[in-house]
């Protein structure tokens, strides 16, 4: 049996068990990992190599400096005064956040804006008395289409743009995907204001194993701080091509500070970490690299191009690639997915006489519609623990997110970049 087949396999038998969740979410990723290897589709370095990618050690970071923000106090103070302003009410506590998160996702990383704001959103439902899964997983939703506005916002985009360029075709321009990131933006707003906050289970914020004791977080000169070394830290995220520093060490250089200013314990950092989380990202990795390297990805690429027919039309392309890259998004990286489907988006044009503008950007845009599973995407993998969700939450409230994207896409695409 060859590689390709084999990966598919276990795919297939880790989606189930992530449906069904009889074994622990993190387990199954971890499990998935390891038969690979001993199935010979991975090496021993690869099976284990999620732990030290860069994105682990963000979260890892960004999780100490959120343990810092309620060990000092912080995030409690942020929740207290967002909610004497904008008063208890979901919605108006929703709509605002999604908003904020937004803007923030456009210029910088989706991931590290959840991160950062994580923490606050839970201190805001607990003080509100308000359930924290809706808000947490509208905060991953608007990071996820906020990352669609601007070139800069996601990985995918920047793909995208990199694929026409060596393809010798004019490259997107930086705010060429506002066209349709924002209404994607509006739309998920829209949505989970509406829909998708019913869909969601309604679970009250969880005190940690950091917010043990409130006679702790009385110190202001801690908060200020605190404060400090997270502005200090989004700043340097935001310009990281400006300075030349990695986002994962920025995240790590924080939580260091935390430690070492007295903001938390050592013991408290480790306690702050989620390591569900960390076990969940690491352990999907190895299998989206399997996919990728064993050529499964391209297996499943080439079943659908060869169910098109012949002649398909550019409007049928844009359905088939954006739910192929979507589809593949939810299992593995959405940058692989998009970087595997882009070649051929481009190959198809040229087949069929049609520009690749249109069918490039669906193939963008539908890799950050991760919605369906808890791994698709870091933001999602963020709020898994703290939304206490199950697997099947994802799904519940992603599909129908999915099947609006997809009507957005097709209405839109094609009037911005014509056949």
């Amino acid at each position: 049996m060859d590689q390709a087949t084999l990966t598919l396999i276990v795919l297939a038998a880790a989606a189930v068990l992530f449906a069904t969740e009889v074994i622990p979410l993190a387990v199954t990723a971890m499990s998935a990992a390891i038969v690979l290897g001993l199935l010979g589709v991975l090496t021993p370095t690869q099976v284990f190599a999620g732990l030290s990618n860069p994105t682990v050690v963000l979260f890892a970071g960004m999780f100490i400096i959120g343990a810092a923000m309620f060990q000092t106090g912080l995030a409690q103070q942020i929740g207290i005064a967002v909610v004497r302003r904008s008063g208890t009410n979901e919605r108006a506590l929703m709509a605002a956040l999604m908003l904020i998160t937004i803007i923030l996702s456009s210029v910088s990383s989706n991931t590290a804006t959840v991160a950062c704001l994580m923490p606050v959103v839970i201190q805001i439902c607990r003080t509100a008395q308000i359930p924290v899964s809706p808000q947490l997983m509208a905060l991953a939703i608007a990071a996820n289409v906020g990352g669609t506005i601007t070139m800069i916002g996601t990985p995918p985009n920047i793909l995208m743009s990199a694929t026409l360029e060596t393809a010798h075709l004019r490259p997107f321009g930086f705010f060429e995907f506002a066209w349709i990131g924002i209404p994607l933006s509006l739309m998920g707003m829209i949505y989970m204001l509406t829909i998708g906050r019913h869909l969601c289970p309604r679970h009250l914020a969880l005190e940690s194993a950091s917010e043990e004791s409130e006679a702790e977080k009385s110190d202001p000169r801690k908060m200020v701080i605190c404060a400090v070394i997270l502005i200090a830290v989004v700043l340097a995220m935001v310009l990281e091509k400006s300075i030349g520093v990695a986002m994962e060490t920025i995240a790590i250089i924080g939580a260091l500070a935390c430690v070492l200013t007295g903001c938390l314990t050592e013991k408290q950092a480790y306690r702050g970490i989620d390591w569900t989380t960390i076990f969940l990202f690491a352990g999907m990795l190895p299998l989206a690299n399997a996919m990728e390297s064993s050529g499964a990805g391209q297996l499943i690429a080439n079943v659908v191009v060869g169910l098109m027919g012949d002649a398909p039309s550019p409007m049928l392309i844009i359905t088939a690639m954006f739910i192929l890259s979507c589809g593949l998004t939810q299992f593995m990286s959405n940058t692989a997915a998009a970087a595997l489907l882009a070649p051929i988006a481009i190959s198809i044009a040229q087949t069929i006489g049609a520009e690749p503008y249109p069918i490039v950007m669906a193939i963008g845009i539908a890799a950050s519609c991760a919605f369906t599973t808890p791994v698709a995407t870091p933001p999602n993998t963020l709020v898994l623990a703290a939304g206490q969700f199950r697997f099947m939450d994802y799904v519940k409230i992603g599909l129908p997110l999915v099947l609006l994207s997809l009507i957005v896409c097709v209405l839109i695409i094609p009037l911005v970049w014509p056949f």
